[in-house]
């Protein structure tokens, strides 16, 4: 049963219904016991805790008396998380007088202890600076009877242990701990079993329909187009608010400057940002100056932003919890969301054990093209609202006026340029097609690249470019699908040579790849293209088979090459008088010249 003034709270909040975690922590059979909580992100497990707190804390009260010693603690991994289950707090228990304070790291200690002196009923904060309070003495904890760790899984991958098992231990023996996790892994099993008394497990349906609210999407992209992807996404999509992941700040920081010079509204989200930096592209995010937040994992652990639509995974999520995690920031109170990751063609496999393992399904396709870019785009355009409004007196002369002058075409010509120049131009991507997901049990062989053995019929063609000047396959393919518009399945074995590169070509894109170099056969203006009849002969190439000698071992140069591989040389003596003589006659048998001189056995050479 839910507390009347809370029942009160959510009513005029406008919920008409609960979310299944927050039904499940209300059943009769939890009562006043402990209780480890799993339910995804997004699943409204704030709102859950604070309804299973209220009676614990309140009693039989419907008003909480004067502030004193804290009642109630909530422990989050983030400074963001942290304050955000403040502000939730403080609207589910504002009929009920309640004091809430925050204890988080990046803000003032003496501000908080202040509210700490105050009294407060509830305190909210993170472990390193709850930690640092209590041993300070500002924090009494004496009279606390609820503790509840939100996100108790990432805390433990953050490495708070040591400060959880600290703030545990200095609460009361008898009090009540709720443990709210997205997954239950056995650390967090083992420290519930530390520090609960016969939890009560509650694993809160719903999971499948919170996935029924994201759409996944798996975009295969050429590596070296993964950025132009992620462009053409957040310009295919237009989200109110959209946010793209990377895993390090290194990655977040590129990407920010890129996308501001592509003229998105884009704000950074990572660990090396002050608290007030973190709340200012928050607060941009939500009041609609930035569109786009490029953020780390850690830095966005817990954010809610009410109208995030979209989110990309630059970076591919290192485990199924973080790809659950990052996706739960859409797709939340029943909005519809866009899960997209970036996958390029050598993480194929890896992506589709992900989505396995997290026991999702994703659409496979490839990222949206330019003209499919453009095309949404004219889309919007004609379902523009303002497109439904009548001509108002003052717009009637000068709409009139501007007919007259230029003509409706003309007008209607200006109009679109001006809608599509406030826009960043999509990006021409690479065609490579939508990965096909096996059925079969993942291998190390499956990964394995395939063999051209079987290419089919194809023409060769040599290209005047070889490993002298540093040629690689890695940047040779994406010119090549780039110059014709083919995928690299047209593409067939590569055989670096010395000074030119002969390339396997299908047979029915040879003729449009010849047309595509131009009248003068060049790829990038300088790399000149020749077809070949029949197979290249590699003999007159310059190509010298591998020989069947023994490999040396390991670490140790082929006899007769010195460091930078170069033949060995007798040694020389210069003499006076500048004449050069020769210390032997054939390399590796030393000839001395000088009376009684003698060689020096370990070295083999003579004594300097």
């Amino acid at each position: 049963m839910i507390v009347p003034a809370l029942a009160e709270a959510l009513e005029k909040r406008g919920y008409s219904a609960l979310t299944p975690v927050q039904k499940a922590v209300l059943e009769p059979e939890l009562g006043e016991a402990d209780a480890l909580v799993s339910a995804q992100t997004g699943s409204g497990k704030t709102v859950a805790f604070g309804l299973a707190l209220a009676p614990t804390l309140l009693g039989d009260a419907q008003r909480f008396a004067n502030a004193g010693a804290p009642l109630g603690l909530v422990v989050a991994p983030t400074r963001e998380l942290a304050l955000q289950v403040r502000r939730e707090l403080e609207w589910l228990y504002e009929l009920t007088g309640a004091q809430i304070a925050s204890c988080v790291g990046g803000m003032d200690m003496r501000t908080e202890r202040r509210a700490l002196e105050r009294g407060a009923h509830i305190v909210v904060g993170t472990p390193g600076r709850l930690r640092d309070h209590i041993t300070r003495g500002a924090l009494d904890m004496s009279a606390l009877k609820a503790v509840v760790l939100d996100e108790a899984d990432e805390m433990l991958d953050l490495g708070f242990r040591e400060d959880l098992e600290f703030i545990l231990d200095s609460a009361p023996a008898e009090r009540r701990t709720l443990m709210f996790s997205a997954t239950v892994p056995r650390s967090i099993a083992t420290l519930a079993k530390s520090y609960q008394r016969d939890a009560v497990r509650i694993s809160a349906g719903g999971e499948e329909k919170q996935h029924l609210d994201i759409e996944y999407r798996a975009l295969s992209v050429a590596p070296a187009d993964r950025e132009n992807a992620i462009i053409n996404v957040l310009r295919y999509y237009e989200a109110a608010n959209a946010m793209v992941f990377c895993n390090t700040r290194a990655a977040v920081n590129h990407l920010t400057a890129r996308f501001n010079n592509r003229n998105f509204a884009v704000v950074a989200l990572s660990g090396e940002l002050s608290q007030n930096e973190r709340s200012h592209a928050l607060q941009a995010m939500r009041d609609g100056r930035a569109k786009v937040c490029i953020a780390t994992d850690v830095a966005a652990r817990g954010i809610d932003l009410p109208n995030l639509d979209l989110v990309i995974h630059a970076d591919l999520p290192s485990n199924p919890e973080t790809l659950l995690h990052r996706s739960g920031r859409t797709g939340r109170a029943g909005r519809k969301g866009v899960s997209a990751l970036i996958v390029p063609g050598n993480a194929r496999r890896r992506t589709e054990r992900l989505l396995a393992n997290a026991g999702l399904t994703a659409t496979w396709a490839s990222p949206p093209s330019a003209d499919e870019v453009l095309r949404r785009d004219d889309e919007r355009i004609l379902a523009d609202p303002s497109f439904g409004e009548p001509v108002k007196d003052e717009e009637r002369d000068f709409a009139a006026a501007l007919l007259e002058r230029h003509g409706a075409e003309l007008v209607a010509a200006a109009f679109v340029r001006l809608c599509r120049g406030s826009r960043s131009a999509p990006e021409d991507l690479i065609d490579v097609a939508p990965f096909a997901p096996s059925k079969e049990k993942f291998t190390r062989r499956e990964e394995a690249p395939a063999r051209r053995d079987d290419f089919g019929d194809s023409v060769w063609f040599s290209l005047s470019v070889g490993r002298r000047q540093n040629a690689e396959p890695r940047w040779l393919i994406p010119m090549l699908c780039r110059t014709a518009g083919m995928s690299k399945r047209e593409i067939g074995a590569i055989k670096m040579q010395p000074k030119e590169t002969f390339v396997q070509i299908a047979a029915d894109w040879a003729d449009r790849f010849v047309a595509a170099t131009g009248p003068d056969r060049k790829l990038q203006g300088s790399i000149a293209v020749r077809r070949i009849d029949g197979t290249p002969d590699l003999s007159r190439a310059g190509y010298q088979p591998p020989k069947p000698d023994k490999k040396p071992h390991r670490g140790k140069r082929p006899f007769g090459q010195g460091a930078a591989g170069f033949e060995k040389r007798a040694p020389v003596e210069r003499q006076p008088g500048g004449e050069v003589k020769s210390w032997a006659k054939k390399p590796g048998k030393p000839k001395f010249d000088k009376p009684g001189q003698m060689k020096n056995k370990k070295s083999k050479r003579p004594p300097v």
